[in-house]
């Protein structure tokens, strides 16, 4: 199921049933969120991506960055990141997102996708370092890109474009229930910046 619809706002459960995902819009003007993207593609110390699979180090074109509130480490696709301290941009938006969502986060992972032809395979974010059934928030900055949910046993579908400036909530039982990606697409080539808020239980 697309959801294109004008009637949508953060009070919607995007998802029929076994979470909770709310898409918030536009937090942020155009003029604000070409400031951060600007700001966030250069001042973050990006890095790209590795997952050991196979016992084989893998690097991913898409690069990432891991910052918190203390040197949180914070392992998935079996290798471990440690948090760096927190930019001044990322604690303003982390503001931000806690004021609109009422969340408390204490870290943030980003991810860089350079164009369309970069993107995420289904997974979902349920790593024990996390906070169980804690929400992330996820804010998009730059290119606009399909976002999609698969049901983990029923395989139903629901996906919706993230604009520029945009928050998405997932929260519940979203992860356990749900697998999420970003397909690759050849309609743009202009990057995106994606920060995700999260609650990292030491």
């Amino acid at each position: 199921m697309d959801l294109f619809n004008p009637e949508i706002n953060e009070t919607t459960n995007l998802l029929p049933k076994d979470g909770t995902v709310n898409y918030y819009g536009k937090l942020f003007s155009r003029e604000e969120s070409n400031h951060y993207l600007e700001l966030l593609l250069n001042t973050i110390e990006w890095k790209n991506d590795e997952a050991i699979i196979f016992g084989k180090l893998i690097l991913t074109k898409r690069k990432v960055a891991w910052y918190g509130d203390s040197g949180f480490e914070y392992t998935y696709s079996n290798t471990t990141k440690k948090a760096l301290p927190w930019t001044k941009e990322l604690l303003e938006l982390k503001a931000v997102i806690e004021q609109e969502t009422g969340e408390t986060f204490n870290s943030c992972l980003l991810n860089l996708y350079h164009s369309g032809d970069e993107g995420m395979a289904w997974h979902s974010d349920a790593e024990k370092d996390l906070k169980k059934n804690g929400a992330i928030g996820s804010v998009s900055f730059g290119a606009e890109r399909k976002f999609a949910f698969k049901h983990k046993e029923t395989k139903e579908t629901v996906s919706l474009i993230l604009e520029h400036g945009s928050l998405l909530v997932m929260k519940d039982t979203t992860q356990t229930h749900w697998l999420h990606r970003l397909p690759p697409t050849k309609t743009t080539s202009k990057p995106r910046v994606n920060l995700t808020f999260r609650t990292i239980v030491e």
